[in-house]
């Protein structure tokens, strides 16, 4: 849904959100990363990271190990309902485009890891997919709901910012340049 150009200043804007410029050695985790574009991203801007994919796919890692040839991020197969790392490991949390395709039980297990692996001045950032305007892709959006399991996939997206907030303290909204994202940021 999302044009090549769209995709780069989705990713940019994701990682500039972030803000661990200050940072001294970040630690970033990409929850769901899939072929790891933007887990990609963080490991290119922090050079000085620790940058970590992860992913229940072991296809989709395939790809994202293939996509960092210096080997840049560690990539970890697994399960977002249940994280391996330890509480407070990571100064920024990413979930991109990923979330809404949890179900249930498991997205809200996914929000409470994501909570105890960021640190207390940490940020988990969720990047889903606004409802596109166009009546075609308004259209193809809806199929792609309907083929996750409409319901309760259409109640978490127009729920809006009621998910979040029954997992953090804090949260605020944003949009990306394209308007074809929103960036919802979680802190303790």
């Amino acid at each position: 849904m999302h044009a090549r150009n769209d995709e780069t200043d989705t990713r940019e804007f994701l990682v500039d959100a972030a803000n661990l410029d200050d940072k001294v050695k970040p630690r970033i985790l990409d929850v769901c990363c899939g072929t790891g574009s933007v887990i990609l991203s963080f490991a290119r801007r922090y050079l000085d990271g620790c940058a970590v994919g992860y992913d229940f796919s072991d296809g989709m890692l395939r790809k994202a190990q293939e996509k960092d040839p210096d080997k840049k991020v560690f990539f970890v197969e697994g399960d977002a309902a249940e994280l391996p790392f330890s509480d407070s490991s990571f100064d920024v949390v990413v979930c991109s485009h990923a979330l809404y395709e949890l179900k249930g039980q498991a997205r809200k297990d996914a929000l409470f890891e994501m909570k105890r692996v960021v640190k207390s001045d940490g940020v988990v950032l969720i990047m889903e997919h606004e409802v596109p305007d166009h009546p075609f892709l308004k259209f193809l959006f809806n199929v792609r709901i309907i083929m996750i399991g409409f319901a309760e996939t259409k109640d978490f997206v127009k729920a809006n910012l009621e998910p979040f907030k029954r997992v953090f303290p804090k949260v605020s909204q944003s949009h990306s340049i394209s308007v074809k994202s929103r960036l919802v940021s979680c802190r303790k």
